[in-house]
């Protein structure tokens, strides 16, 4: 198909076309004492704070590949692409989105844009992401991507539903029977086990030490209820 693709929109004949995605995005914070191009003719961004942009991404994109890389499998999606098309993990994604963002400071027409684009990219058939790819080392990445919007929501005096759905897909994930990949694999794989609102209590402790008493029995109980209700959800 891509060498039928190449071949009507340049005429030319490709027997190993190379396929990319349209999107670009470069962000960049310096002085550059010596002098530089002017890459902002290319579509580059200069700032004096990039850790912004940062945030963003780590919240937007990635917390989303999350959300797709635990979620999607159980519905039976192979990719990013194909998990994002389900009806379902599209409203999960769009209400994440719409928590995170109420914590990032960027304009938001800016933020509306990149999500925008940020769909496009995920739905592009062409770019095959496999969930796989993406479901390795959660522990780590489910800290920096989704446990600071859980924190910022609970200051707020909210529950940070769609975060705790995020954390939920994960613990329905590690309790599914499927590999752990993680640098706390053997340690997850116990806390996981057994009766459900103790495996979340467990599982919690090790994504998020640093609640106190009361928000940590709160947060684990409302993941548990959420982690038996996608446990249907997901796999119908």
């Amino acid at each position: 198909a891509d060498v039928a693709l190449v071949r009507e929109l340049t005429g030319r004949d490709d027997p190993v076309p190379v396929v990319t995605e349209p999107f670009t995005e470069w962000v960049l914070e310096g002085e550059f004492p010596g002098g530089r191009p002017r890459w902002e003719d290319a579509g580059a961004t200069f700032t004096d704070d990039i850790e912004p942009f940062e945030t963003r991404k780590l919240y937007l994109l990635n917390g989303a590949h999350s959300l797709l890389a635990y979620a999607g499998p159980a519905r039976g999606h192979e990719t990013v692409a194909e998990a994002v098309r389900d009806p379902e993990i599209r409203a999960w994604v769009e209400a994440w989105w719409d928590e995170a963002t109420s914590h990032l400071t960027l304009p938001a027409e800016d933020l509306a844009e990149y999500r925008a684009a940020l769909l496009e990219r995920f739905e592009n058939p062409q770019i095959r992401h496999l969930l796989t790819q993406i479901e390795i080392d959660g522990s780590k990445k489910l800290r920096e991507r989704i446990n600071p919007t859980l924190r910022a929501e609970l200051e707020a005096g909210r529950t940070g539903e769609a975060a705790i759905r995020v954390l939920a897909a994960w613990l329905v994930h590690l309790r599914s029977g499927a590999e752990i990949e993680d640098v706390a694999a053997d340690r997850l794989a116990a806390a996981a086990e057994g009766d459900l609102e103790e495996a979340a209590a467990r599982v919690l402790a090790v994504l998020e030490p640093g609640l106190d008493e009361s928000a940590h029995a709160a947060v684990a109980a409302h993941l548990a209820d959420t982690a038996r209700e996608l446990s249907g959800r997901i796999e119908a």
